[in-house]
């Protein structure tokens, strides 16, 4: 098991639940140790939808001939959009796998 890559990941999302809980709650991100779910899981669908959000205004901005707006940029942004949303999708399937394996195991 890669305990630094865990305690890696787990730092980044207690930053994206602050800074979730930051734009909505405050209360709650003065917390220590409380890791809500659903505010992380929130926070990186938003992160993913955002991206592709900002790829497709990008695309359409580039096709209408914006001279501010390169191909590179452009491309670039659908690249990371798609990379974030292949990740959601295998985090996705991890998770449905865990489920199956623990609802499978005999007691």
């Amino acid at each position: 098991m890669n305990t630094p890559a865990i305690d890696s990941l787990l730092a980044q999302m207690r930053v994206a639940k602050a800074a979730a809980a930051g734009l909505r709650e405050p209360e709650r991100a003065t917390q220590p140790g409380k890791l809500d779910f659903a505010d992380v899981l929130k926070s990186s669908l938003d992160g993913i939808a955002q991206a592709q959000a900002n790829s497709e205004t990008m695309q359409k901005a580039f096709v209408m001939g914006d001279e501010r707006i390169s191909l590179s940029d452009t491309m670039i942004a659908m690249q990371k959009s798609s990379i974030n949303f292949q990740a959601a999708v295998q985090v996705r399937n991890k998770v449905v796998q865990a489920y199956n394996d623990i609802m499978n195991m005999q007691v």
